[in-house]
């Protein structure tokens, strides 16, 4: 079952780092078509955050197919499973957990790793910050 964490630092609302953890999840294979995601009540109690946060990240997630909320008895993971991981994704992941071992060795840490990940995924954006 996915467990939220959530990053008050980050700037993103917190109903998107929902949304984007349960992705990630499904994406990766850690929630598979059929299983519940927690229920609200366990999320607000957990995250000590509003219901209505919970809710809009989960009507989020079913308004894209990601998750079907079933009246009563919860929300679970829609039924249309991502592909599974290629030859060439398990190569891309083993790259970067290289690159993360080549990072650490230099003396970066998990900050500084996810600022330089980031910058490479949105290199636009580092030309508006220099």
């Amino acid at each position: 079952m996915i467990e939220f964490h959530l990053d008050s630092r980050s700037g993103v609302p917190t109903y998107l780092q929902l949304v984007q953890q349960v992705r990630r999840a499904v994406r990766l294979g850690i929630v598979r078509p059929g299983d519940q995601l927690p229920t609200v009540k366990d999320v607000v109690t957990s995250l000590t955050i509003n219901p209505n946060t919970v809710l809009h990240a989960y009507r989020q997630l079913d308004l894209e197919g990601v998750v079907e909320g079933r009246r009563g008895v919860g929300t679970f993971v829609a039924a249309n499973p991502p592909p599974l991981p290629s030859d060439e994704l398990r190569g891309l992941r083993a790259a970067l957990e290289r690159w993360v071992v080549r990072a650490r060795g230099a003396g970066l840490d998990e900050e500084t790793m996810a600022a330089l990940f980031g910058e490479a995924l949105q290199p636009e954006s580092a030309s508006r910050v220099a």
